[in-house]
């Protein structure tokens, strides 16, 4: 009996030494392997959930649908579509974002001009943007291991550097899966704490995409809108 309480003791203690999670990556290891998957990023697809929350009003509404992004160079387009609860598709394409709403066959046009650079970045963030430029405009830190999915991640907040960035971004945070590059959760946290959380399932790094596969779909006699004039 003794021999067998024995066993039963040293079995669990093996139970417990692998089933204890990996211990979360440090903020070097995490810009180190960014890095490395910068040099080959060219595009991504992915299935995508965007969770809005509103701080004053404890509000939270979700929205679903999937994204695409091609880059050549410094020439970066991205495309959006939202499939629930209300269709919609955004392109990001040089200066100019066309929002196309089905319902209504409208597509609204609107000319980002300066603030393209700041789009960018937020766009590539996580998906092809180097570690070193990410701690040029970041200061970065290891938050602790968290599960997304079921997936073992670590968790990394980035704080701009920048006081004028910093005047509508608090902060980012990324869970980025162990011994993987490209992050499977983002969460934007505005100064007045709203938040948009986006969650990527599915994802397909450089699945071929051209800039022409990122363009919209419009219909015949849709009808062009220009808010901004």
């Amino acid at each position: 009996m003794r021999n067998w309480n024995l066993a039963l003791f040293a079995f669990a203690c093996l139970s417990a030494m692998f089933s204890q999670p990996a211990s979360a990556a440090t903020e070097k290891e995490i810009l180190s392997r960014m890095d490395a998957a910068a040099a080959t990023f060219k595009s991504l697809s992915a299935d995508i959930v965007r969770v809005k929350y509103t701080a004053i009003l404890d509000d939270r509404s979700q929205e679903s649908g999937s994204m695409q992004i091609v880059r050549s160079g410094k020439d970066l387009r991205a495309r959006i579509q939202i499939t629930k609860p209300s269709e919609r598709a955004v392109s990001f394409q040089g200066n100019e974002v066309e929002i196309f709403y089905p319902k209504i066959n409208t597509v609204q046009v609107f000319d980002v001009g300066k603030n393209r650079g700041l789009i960018d970045q937020f766009l590539l963030l996580g998906f092809g943007s180097s570690g070193k430029d990410i701690a040029k405009s970041y200061t970065v830190k290891a938050a602790g291991q968290e599960k997304v999915d079921g997936v073992n991640t670590t968790k990394i907040i980035l704080t701009p550097k920048s006081a004028k960035v910093r005047e509508s971004l608090k902060s980012v945070e990324m869970w980025i899966p162990d011994g993987q590059a490209y992050p499977v959760r983002q969460k934007f946290v505005e100064p007045s704490d709203d938040y948009m959380e986006v969650t990527y399932r599915n994802s397909k790094v450089n699945p071929g995409l051209t800039p022409g596969d990122l363009k919209l779909d419009l219909p015949p006699g849709v009808k062009r809108e220009y808010p901004q004039k």
